[in-house]
């Protein structure tokens, strides 16, 4: 990192992708081009996210040739012009890590992370979450991201 006094702890960096509602997973296409595209993650644990999909669809084309992923998240930003500089600026928290999407098949562990996921987002709404699960469980993928290394965060106060 070039400005190292920027840079935070992981779990600093945690709590940036905790807060922020779309985390952008970049991937790679078998032709080598990139594809990232904002997911609503969940994180279990310091090192283990989850994201639902289809079990079809160029995302999961990408995960089956080359399962490692970058997460980059952003929940503070405040472009600013200081007067006093004549200074364009932004301030902002951020965080990026690397990890390895797999494809949950264990029945429970997916519960977990759709339960989790509704428990994020819609934490309002758990009376009607077995419902769902009973009508939509087998027809619904979901996805593991373990990361590789510690999460690494970036502010600009």
């Amino acid at each position: 990192m070039r400005k190292s006094n920027r840079q935070k702890d992981t779990s600093w960096a945690l709590e940036v992708f905790d807060k922020s509602p779309y985390v952008t997973v970049s991937m790679m296409r078998k032709d080598g081009t990139p594809y990232g595209l904002p997911l609503s993650l969940v994180r279990k644990n310091e090192n283990t996210f989850y994201f639902h999909c289809a079990f079809e669809g160029e995302k999961i084309d990408c995960l089956t040739e080359n399962p490692i992923v970058s997460l980059s998240a952003v929940c503070k930003c405040s472009p600013k012009f200081e007067i006093e500089n004549k200074n364009f600026t932004e301030y902002y928290n951020s965080a990026i890590a690397i990890g390895k999407a797999e494809q949950v098949t264990a029945k429970e562990e997916k519960m977990e992370a759709l339960r989790l996921l509704c428990l994020r987002f819609l934490p309002g709404c758990m009376e009607y979450f077995e419902e769902a699960i009973n009508r939509s469980l087998e027809r619904t993928a979901v996805y593991r991201i373990t990361l590789l290394e510690p999460p690494v965060g970036k502010s600009k106060p």
